[in-house]
């Protein structure tokens, strides 16, 4: 069997041949009538017109006998049979198409449509064009590429021997396109904020450090858009979303990346409760857009996103799977529970990061079917609004499901002096080693000093697209960042 470096070499000449025959291999210009799935769906009035049809494609299979050549083409439409015979376009056009042909070259072919003794919708070729010589073979439609690896690192591979790999990202912009859809429809305003940040804020991540060459200053990677899609509260839109890129300098697993896209916005003039209700409809409807059904499998478990979503109280799971009071625990007591528990600690700085390592490790997982977790302490959200009923809450919900959050919001903290004291704890542990901690933005809380109304907002990212695949989210990304070879 030929070595892969052997068929390119044999591949480059076959492309030096038709230049030879003055044949560009990569031509500007190229003509369609149809695609191949017009001709398909309209095939019978297409063969009965008897017209001449210039169609494209790269080709698929091609097999000779004689003086005949069947080839399939696919132009991303629908795949279709191609017929050349040697007494009907000549023999140097039949030669030059025997000699510099192969699997994934893109064509274009002009003729004239019917149907094979077997049924097999066929066009005539009268004239074909080489679009686009393929200097390497393509894998194997049927075996395709098995390595997760090489599938990730040459996704455009993937793509184009793997029907379902490319229905994947199809259904992916369907997620993104009903999201948009939706909040458009609800009234938002879809805006645009810096990725570039002197100050990184609006979420518990480390941050990615880049430097500025104009204005010779460091800056920051986003971590979130929240704090500047806040301030647009403050300057009188009441309703406004973004959809772009977040960058959080984390560990890798099969909920987290580095960079991925996610969707935050801001209502003025609601809380919590409210935005909850939105969000169960949101989701409802990108899910059913998404999948075409309110149902789909995750691992052994059918989840109905149409059926009621429970309200779970942070408190209650908290102490029914852990049998510790957040409302007295100390922090010393969460320590020693993580610590006999197996947990890890060395990376969590304070009472709030405690208590969300534990909560992740023993809590969520038991949490199975869509639902609102609701009211966690004050020490792991700094920038939710307080809980009327108890000071030491805040006014937060997570969209939960299979053990996972897939989503967060929360009525937000409008109260400037209060939000520049809990800055200044995040400050404090972040000085003590939190690196995830935030940082004090001062601008932001002169933004609310201004004003700013009673506003509820939410986000979720990718990982919820990545849930309802049932797959890793580095997998439902088409290019995901991965080390040098």
């Amino acid at each position: 069997m030929a070595s892969l470096g052997e068929l390119r070499d044999e591949r480059i000449k076959k492309s030096a041949l038709l230049k030879e025959k003055g044949v560009s291999p990569y031509p500007a210009t190229v003509r369609r009538d149809k695609t191949v799935g017009e001709v398909i769906a309209n095939f019978s009035s297409l063969e009965a017109e008897g017209k001449e049809l210039f169609l494209l494609g790269r080709v698929r299979t091609c097999r000779s006998q004689g003086g005949l050549s069947f080839f399939n083409f696919d132009d991303g439409t629908g795949v279709f049979q191609g017929l050349i015979k040697k007494d009907e376009i000549g023999e140097e056009s039949f030669s030059l198409f025997s000699e510099t042909v192969d699997g994934g070259d893109f064509l274009g072919v002009a003729g004239t449509l019917f149907l094979t003794k077997r049924g097999e919708k066929t066009i005539a070729v009268r004239e074909w064009k080489m679009l686009a010589k393929a200097l390497r073979p393509l894998p194997d439609k049927r075996e395709g590429l098995h390595d997760t690896e090489e599938r990730l690192r040459r996704r455009y591979l993937d793509t184009t021997t793997d029907e379902a790999t490319k229905n994947l990202f199809v259904r992916k912009s369907r997620f993104w396109q009903a999201t948009r859809e939706f909040l458009l429809r609800e009234g938002g305003l879809e805006v645009e904020t810096p990725v570039l940040e002197l100050i990184p804020g609006g979420a518990d991540a480390e941050p990615f450090k880049t430097h500025h060459n104009a204005l010779d200053v460091d800056l920051y990677l986003r971590i979130s858009p929240e704090l500047h899609l806040k301030r647009l509260i403050v300057g009188g839109y009441n309703k406004v979303f973004e959809i772009g890129r977040i960058f959080r300098n984390e560990g890798m697993d099969r909920e987290h990346l580095q960079d991925y896209t996610q969707m935050e916005m801001y209502w003025a003039y609601i809380g919590y409760e409210e935005m909850m209700s939105l969000v169960e409809r949101l989701v409802r409807h990108v899910v059913t857009k998404t999948l075409g059904s309110s149902t789909h499998q995750f691992h052994d478990t059918t989840i109905d996103w149409a059926a009621p979503w429970a309200r779970i109280d942070y408190y209650e799971v908290f102490s029914k799977h852990t049998n510790l009071d957040l409302a007295t625990v100390t922090e010393a007591e969460l320590k020693a529970y993580a610590d006999k528990e197996g947990i890890d600690t060395g990376a969590h700085i304070g009472r709030g990061r405690l208590m969300d390592v534990i909560f992740k490790k023993k809590v969520r997982p038991h949490l199975v079917m869509p639902g609102f977790l609701v009211l966690p302490p004050v020490d792991i959200e700094p920038l939710a609004k307080r809980w009327a009923k108890d000071q030491n809450r805040v006014e937060r919900f997570q969209i939960v499901a299979c053990g996972s959050e897939l989503g967060k919001g929360f009525s937000e903290l409008n109260d400037p002096i209060d939000q520049r004291a809990r800055f200044m704890e995040q400050a404090r542990l972040r000085e003590a080693g939190d690196k995830e901690a935030q940082m004090m933005d001062e601008d932001f809380v002169e933004a609310l000093e201004y004003g700013m109304p009673p506003t509820a907002g939410f986000a979720y990212s990718e990982r919820l697209f990545a849930f309802l695949m049932n797959m890793p989210v580095r997998e439902t990304v088409f290019s995901p960042l991965m080390k040098p070879r």
